[in-house]
């Protein structure tokens, strides 16, 4: 199975199609590790995109 591109986006409440670093696009931001296969988080208590900037 390939690995998905850096740079691929996932909004909150999705499900993570890569595991590693994903980082909220937009600001305030932050980074965080996520599996593959759980759900992508909210930030700040709202629905976000996060990118993926690095593999786990």
């Amino acid at each position: 199975m390939s690995k998905k591109p850096i740079g691929t986006t996932a909004k909150t409440g999705e499900t993570c199609p890569e595991s590693g670093i994903w980082k909220v696009v937009g600001t305030p931001s932050t980074t965080a590790p996520i599996a593959q296969g759980n759900k992508i988080p909210p930030y700040d208590n709202k629905a976000v995109t996060w990118m993926l900037i690095q593999y786990a």
